[in-house]
């Protein structure tokens, strides 16, 4: 009668006893600090604190004689250590916008790409401006020598030592010079854009590569209470099972459960260094920096864009590469129209003007100087000027197909990455009431298995889930941040 009573008083006790797994602590850093006060916390994972059964109470799995599991070997100290040392710098996703636009090497190479492509007009322009230079010529020749072979034209040498200046103008060659002018200034502003964009590129890759490395601390976080709580749970089912108050087989599966949660910590960590091995080279830093990175995700994001359509023409005028292709396609139609002015007559002046204070006799002055026009007019030439501006035309033709190609991409673009940003702000709150939920279950497992009422099976599937839950929130927290900041990037913000 007393061993009834003192087992119904356990039960109740055991019953009464308050799970102790239900609090929820904010997600740290990987450096043990807190992250900012607008983070959303996530639960940690609950330990499971397992009573001795009262005198007289037989468990499931009390009666097995086998000998007792070996417990899972411990992690080494360096893994359990903080990938993100105590005195790393600290860093905001703005900061390293700012660092990587100044330290890129994309950038860089854009840049100089833009300042080279506006160049190229000056030396278009050059073609609109005179010509003018100077000449100093001494020749000896043999008396009434004759240039008679090579060349129509029969020019006399004389011995003379002169001096002068040439003067060549273009007076008009018919708007091809205009048109290659008008067609590398296109060039240079296309190269601007391109510019524009690379920096588009390299600050969205920034963003992506900063909130991975936040979701993986996360992820650290959440294995490592994962791994402490299930490092806790195996020890004192060993315990119990060395007291043949356990079988071999609850060992065996909190063991197991153990090993899974520390390969999630070996998964966490890797994705950690990988993140910040990104960052660090798109931060043009070649010494692979780690950084402590400042979480400043809103508590309550804001909520997705419900229509794409705006954003779709939004992107239509701001997007930058676009932008760079239609200004790459007008510059390929003037260009056209300039390969066509080949065939058109080029109208020249020409100028000269000099002395030759000793020349010969035949050479009666010892100043010249004349002036004249020549006038080009190309006649035939085997159809190279025919095949060039057709050539032109083509390549014109086709660089406005690959603007309508590029709209069609945005278009698609921008409507996939708006819907994903809504589904992802849509798993932000189902994950919350999955966390709160798995708690829940974690804590009926462990009342049900500690009274004997359900087996290591159904404690195993709590503490995976709860464990799954929190993985959830995690990704979809930065997810969502990541899909925000590939809106941005999409409609050229």
């Amino acid at each position: 009668m007393r061993t009834v009573a003192a087992t119904f008083f356990a039960a109740v006790v055991a019953v009464s006893m308050p799970a102790g797994a239900q609090t929820s602590t904010p997600v740290a850093t990987n450096n043990g600090t807190p992250p900012s006060a607008s983070a959303t916390s996530l639960p940690s994972a609950p330990s499971v604190p397992l009573a001795a059964p009262a005198p007289g109470v037989t468990l499931p799995g009390s009666q097995v004689t086998a000998p007792s599991a070996p417990p899972v070997q411990q992690l080494p100290s360096g893994v359990t250590a903080p990938v993100v040392p105590p005195n790393a710098p600290s860093l905001t996703v703005g900061q390293a916008e700012q660092f990587a636009l100044q330290h890129n090497p994309r950038v860089t190479v854009a840049r100089l790409l833009a300042l080279a492509q506006g160049q190229v007009t000056r030396e278009h322009r050059a073609a609109e401006m005179p010509t003018l230079a100077a000449n100093v010529t001494g020749v000896g020749a043999d008396s009434g020598t004759r240039i008679t072979a090579g060349a129509l034209n029969n020019p006399v040498l004389y011995q003379r030592a002169a001096a002068g200046v040439t003067l060549n103008q273009l007076i008009t060659d018919f708007g091809r010079t205009r048109n290659l002018v008008t067609q590398a200034s296109l060039n240079a502003e296309a190269a601007q854009s391109t510019l524009v964009a690379t920096r588009d590129d390299v600050l969205f890759a920034v963003d992506e590569a900063f909130y991975r490395a936040l979701g993986a601390e996360a992820l650290i976080q959440v294995a490592l209470q994962t791994v402490n709580a299930r490092q806790a749970t195996a020890n004192q089912i060993q315990a119990l099972a060395n007291a043949r108050l356990r079988s071999t087989l609850d060992v065996s599966f909190a063991n197991a459960q153990l090993a899974q949660a520390q390969l999630l910590l070996l998964d966490a960590r890797n994705q950690s260094v990988t993140a910040q091995a990104d960052l660090s080279a798109l931060l043009g830093d070649d010494r692979s920096t780690v950084y402590r990175l400042i979480d400043e995700t809103p508590a309550t994001p804001s909520a997705a864009p419900a229509e794409a359509a705006p954003l779709v023409q939004q992107a239509f005028a701001q997007r930058p590469d676009l932008k760079s292709l239609q200004q790459q396609a007008d510059a390929a139609h003037h260009f056209a129209t300039a390969e066509r002015d080949l065939s058109m007559p080029t109208i020249t002046a020409l100028g000269a003007a000099g002395g030759a204070p000793w020349r010969s006799d035949a050479i009666p002055s010892a100043v010249y100087g004349a002036a004249g026009v020549n006038i080009n007019i190309p006649i035939f030439n085997g159809f190279l000027y025919s095949a060039r501006a057709e050539e032109a035309k083509l390549r014109a033709g086709a660089a406005d197909a690959q603007v309508l190609q590029l709209r069609d991409t945005i278009a698609r673009d921008v409507t996939t990455t708006v819907l994903q940003a809504q589904d992802n702000f849509s798993r932000i709150a189902v994950a919350q009431q999955l966390v709160s939920q798995a708690n829940s279950a974690l804590s009926l497992a462990q009342t049900r298995y500690r009274l004997g009422l359900s087996s290591i099976v159904e404690l195993s599937d709590a503490q995976l889930l709860q464990t799954q839950a929190e993985i959830e929130l995690a990704n979809a927290r930065y997810a969502y941040q990541g899909s925000l900041s590939a809106i941005r990037y999409q409609t050229g913000q």
